[in-house]
């Protein structure tokens, strides 16, 4: 069995994740953003706007500065000449994935149909507001969960206070939006306008006979693969959160078939993957900044093997208890991840404001903070914000304070 060092591994990681690639001479157009998804496979949702919105952030890490635009035309938007590229549903989490993938989570909106929980209480005790629902979108979708209260009259209200306080209507639209009836075909801001799924993945795919599990298992571990280049079991499982057993099976498949090669890596407790295409270069020069969900880092404990860079979301932490702040992106610089930075777009100043700026260990401040700088003034630019305003914790601030 071939063994890989921990530098090939991070290499080959950082290829199929696309940081190999060279960024686009001129602006970025939809051939680029194909590009970052046929690495990525898929684009996280989230509704934190500290900065940027997740789904954003790791195209500008590939591409650099583009168009919010490229992105929103391909995920909510369709016409004969550009038809839609993305489709949303519980990938990973929330995500947008290729319309081409939507079938392959269909046994995924098949449990849903069976959970009994509180949370889909409301669903299945009131079959008439199902009906409802449906009908009112076919009627007036795409259509937001607010317009569709007013239409059929505003049910009452579940609990008391706090996130679980949704109306029945809303929590119909969840539940038909996780056992694929509806999908979102538009959002206002950040509103999602729910949609007949059938009216948004073309009907070429959504007519399609639903794999069965094995078999969606077997394809969604091989994209886990090539997004990974080299993973362990667990990594290549958590991509698309799929139970351990379809993908042990799917693993073994593959490997019998000789699209997955087993491999040790060295340092790594457990047996890793290769994908039999993944790219192994000599050397990666990279620069980017990375948020908490880009699906380079997401996977904190690979993230760790990968890097020996301890990472965890601080959103949830007490001010007071923050190590390093509330949305930090940790900066890729080549093959490392040298720095952190906790960004906020501070729209009525105008600014990117760094309210901390933290470097590794090892890192050379000096030089990090020259890249680091260069990165900064692009993405205030790219949200079009006027500058960069350093606060002062952190290591590395006064280091930034200098360049920039």
């Amino acid at each position: 069995m071939q063994t890989l060092s921990l530098a090939a591994t991070r290499r080959a990681a950082l290829a199929a994740q696309g940081f190999a690639d060279a960024r686009p001479a001129g602006p970025p157009t939809r051939r680029h953003l194909q590009r970052v998804l046929d690495r990525t496979g898929l684009l996280q949702l989230d509704s934190v706007n500290v900065a940027v919105r997740a789904h954003y952030a790791p195209v500008f890490a590939r591409l650099g500065s583009y168009p919010l635009e490229l992105v929103d035309d391909a995920a909510w938007s369709h016409s004969a000449r550009r038809p839609r590229l993305l489709v949303e549903y519980w990938a990973h989490e929330a995500s947008l994935l290729p319309v081409a993938d939507w079938p392959l989570l269909r046994w995924r909106m098949r449990r849903y149909e069976s959970l009994k929980g509180k949370h889909w209480k409301a669903a299945h005790s009131e079959p008439q507001l199902i009906s409802d629902v449906l009908a009112a979108v076919k009627e007036l979708g795409p259509v937001g969960a607010g317009t569709l209260e007013r239409e059929l009259g505003g049910p009452g209200k579940l609990g008391k206070g706090g996130w679980w306080n949704r109306s029945n209507t809303k929590i119909a639209c969840e539940y038909l939006f996780a056992v694929g009836e509806l999908t979102t075909g538009a959002r206002r801001g950040f509103e999602r306008l729910y949609d007949l799924t059938e009216r948004v993945v073309p009907q070429e795919i959504h007519s399609l006979p639903e794999p069965s599990l094995d078999e969606a298992a077997r394809r969604l571990v091989e994209r886990s693969a090539i997004s990974h280049g080299v993973a362990t079991e667990t990594d290549l499982r958590d991509y698309y959160r799929l139970g351990v057993q379809p993908c042990r099976q799917a693993i073994a498949e593959l490997v019998e078939d000789g699209v997955l090669e087993p491999v040790q890596v060295e340092g790594w407790r457990n047996l890793a993957y290769r994908h039999v295409d993944a790219k192994m270069p000599r050397s990666v020069r990279a620069r980017a900044l990375l948020c908490p969900f880009d699906p380079l880092i997401w996977e904190r404990a690979r993230t760790e093997r990968l890097f020996g860079f301890h990472y965890r979301i601080e959103i949830y932490v007490p001010a007071e208890l923050r190590k390093f702040g509330y949305y930090v992106f940790p900066f890729l610089l080549n093959e490392e991840l040298v720095a952190r930075v906790d960004l906020k777009a501070d729209r009525a100043d105008g600014v990117l404001r760094v309210q901390g700026a933290f470097a590794e260990p090892d890192a050379d401040r000096t030089r990090v903070a020259v890249e680091l700088a260069d990165q900064l003034r692009e993405m205030a630019e790219w949200l079009g914000l006027s500058g960069v305003w350093i606060g002062a914790r952190g290591d590395l601030a006064k280091h930034l304070r200098k360049v920039i």
